[in-house]
């Protein structure tokens, strides 16, 4: 009787204990003007184009005030083989990493400005890898996921007509084929934070 009341508390207590959230979310930065954006894709992120805008003359100008007008123009990630619509602009030059096999982004850094735009953004990978574009000033930012084994699933965020205004990333677990779980990101936007649009 006693050995039946031990395992009845032992049951009870792991029940209660709560599941840790697979997905997190890393709040947006940036002003947040402009039309709202979700990436969406099925499977991995396999690669990434980020456009920057740079206006040589701006910067010369207001070198000495620390000041520049380079930014985020807008940005586009691929899942599987098949890419996601572009967000923003492809004004610019354009930056382009392809992830290699089992190679997932683990971190999203950089620097936005309050009144404006993102200034730079920093895509690194578990290899250690790394994507950069736009220049390092203003207020800085660091997204990684809450959960160990997490990967970028999705960014959100804000976009005008020139460029990004402001950006967030979702983290999530990618289960591989044959799991018999979905693998859309779609289905991870539903589980984390929903963006304020």
């Amino acid at each position: 009787m006693f050995l039946i009341l031990v395992v009845t508390v032992f049951l009870a207590s792991c029940w209660a204990l709560p599941i840790k959230d697979p997905y997190s979310y890393s709040s947006a930065v940036g002003q947040g003007l402009g039309t709202p954006f979700a990436s969406y894709g099925e499977g991995r992120i396999t690669g990434v184009r980020v456009w920057e805008t740079n206006n040589n003359y701006y910067y010369y100008y207001y070198y000495y005030n620390s000041n520049s007008n380079n930014y985020i123009s807008g940005f586009q990630l691929r899942y599987g083989n098949t890419w996601s619509p572009v967000f923003g602009s492809e004004g610019g030059l354009k930056q382009e990493i392809e992830l290699f096999n089992d190679e997932a982004i683990v971190e999203v850094s950089g620097k936005y400005n309050p009144a404006d735009y993102i200034c730079y953004l920093v895509l690194t990978t578990n290899m250690g890898r790394t994507l950069s574009a736009g220049l390092p000033n203003q207020v800085s930012f660091n997204f990684y996921p809450a959960n160990m084994g997490n990967e970028l699933r999705l960014l959100s965020g804000r976009f005008n007509g020139a460029g990004i205004t402001s950006i967030g990333a979702h983290w999530g677990f990618v289960y591989m084929e044959g799991s018999g779980n979905g693998n859309s990101t779609l289905e991870t936007a539903l589980e984390t934070v929903t963006p304020i649009f």
